[in-house]
Formats: structure tokens, sequence, C-alpha cells
């Protein structure tokens, strides 16, 4: 039986379309969470309502080359000054801790508490390894209704909209972002994260772990 190849002309199409239709769900992605979350996220702590627990999305404390990460600096800062604005009364630090060499949320625990928080008004969440995990296991690990993210502004744009796919009330405080060719690449792979989002959600991903609840502040 003999089968009817594809015209060069079809498969000339479909290779300039392919790549078309990619970009096009990229810029869609991006533009749909923009948009839903333009009024839920806040540079200043006086317009940003109190929430129980700030969650910080975590990140590595150095770069390849040695040298401190600022996307992790800026955000200790910022979880800092809502602390000690009475904005959060705790803070919840939710990170990667894939071996016994590289644990995000300790981290952060330790520069915390280098600024005065103190140790127990701190919890660590040591499986999220991705923005959804963090996001799902805030809600039904740690029993959160509602959370202020505490990240750079992109990356809370993103959390906040994953969250609230999952029922969490989430509003976000926007750390000091990063410039230079650092920022460039980090906002270069959130377009491409933004648009993974869609791909979870239609295909139900869920968080790696879960467990038994642990809530905070009771």
């Amino acid at each position: 039986m003999n089968k009817t190849r594809p015209s060069k002309k079809t498969v000339r199409n479909t290779l300039l379309l392919t790549p078309l239709l990619l970009l096009l769900f990229v810029l869609r992605s991006n533009l749909a969470i923009e948009y839903t979350t333009r009024d839920l996220t806040y540079n200043s702590p006086e317009a940003i309502v109190k929430n129980k627990v700030g969650l910080v999305l975590g990140t590595s404390k150095y770069l390849r080359d040695g040298k401190t990460n600022l996307f992790f600096l800026y955000r200790v800062e910022a979880a800092v000054k809502l602390f000690k604005q009475g904005k959060i009364d705790y803070i919840l630090v939710s990170g990667d801790n894939r071996h016994v060499s590289y644990n995000e949320p300790k981290e952060f625990r330790k520069e915390l508490l280098k600024r005065g928080i103190p140790k127990d008004q701190i919890i660590l969440d040591f499986a999220g390894f991705r923005t959804l995990d963090s996001m799902v296991r805030a809600k039904e690990v740690f029993g959160l209704e509602k959370v202020t993210v505490i990240s750079q502004e992109f990356h809370n744009e993103r959390a906040i909209y994953i969250g609230r796919k999952f029922g969490l009330e989430a509003i976000g405080y926007n750390a000091e972002d990063v410039s230079g060719y650092s920022g460039f690449k980090v906002k270069t792979r959130e377009a491409l994260a933004r648009t993974k989002v869609f791909l979870d959600l239609f295909l139900n991903v869920q968080p790696k772990f879960l467990g038994e609840q642990i809530p905070i502040g009771e």
C-alpha cells in the first residue's frame, strides 16, 4: 500500500508555522499572567495589607562564579522589611534541598537570623523544588488560605497566578530587581517558565511531595 508523502510546500509551511505558533503561545502565556496579577503586587510595605505569613521563594545564595546572588540578597532584605514593619508575623522559606551541600531554605534562615528575625518565626519548606510546589504546599501542607509572596516582581506574578489557580489567595511584595546580564538571563528563562505554567495546569501537575499538615502559628 502506497502512502502519499506530504508535499514540499506542506513541509515548508509546517516548518514555518511551528515556531510562530510556539512564539504566540509564549506571548499569550506571559500576557495572561501579567494581566491577571496586575493589581496584586506591591512595591511599598505601607501599601500592602497584612498577612500572617510571608512566603519567600528560594534561589541559590551564590552564583557559579562564587559571587553573592543578588536575587537571594534582595529577597532576604524584602522579607526582613515586611516583618519589621509588622506586615507579616512568620516567614516561610520554600526552596530546593537537593543534596547536603545545596540547601536554599537553610541559607535563607542564616541570613534572616543575622538580621534579627527570631528563629521561631522562620519556617522552612525543604520541598519547594519548583514555584508550583512552593505555592501548593503553602496551602495543602502549611494550611494557608492567604499569603504574601516575596520575590522579584516577575516571579511574584507567576507564583500568584499559580497560587490562585489552586485556591490560595496570594499577593506579592516585590523585592528589588536585578539589572545587567544576570537579570536579563533570569527574565529570559522566566518567559519560558510562564509558558510551562499553562502546560502544568493543563496536565494537572502536582507537587513532588506533600505529606502531613504543618500548621503555622497554631
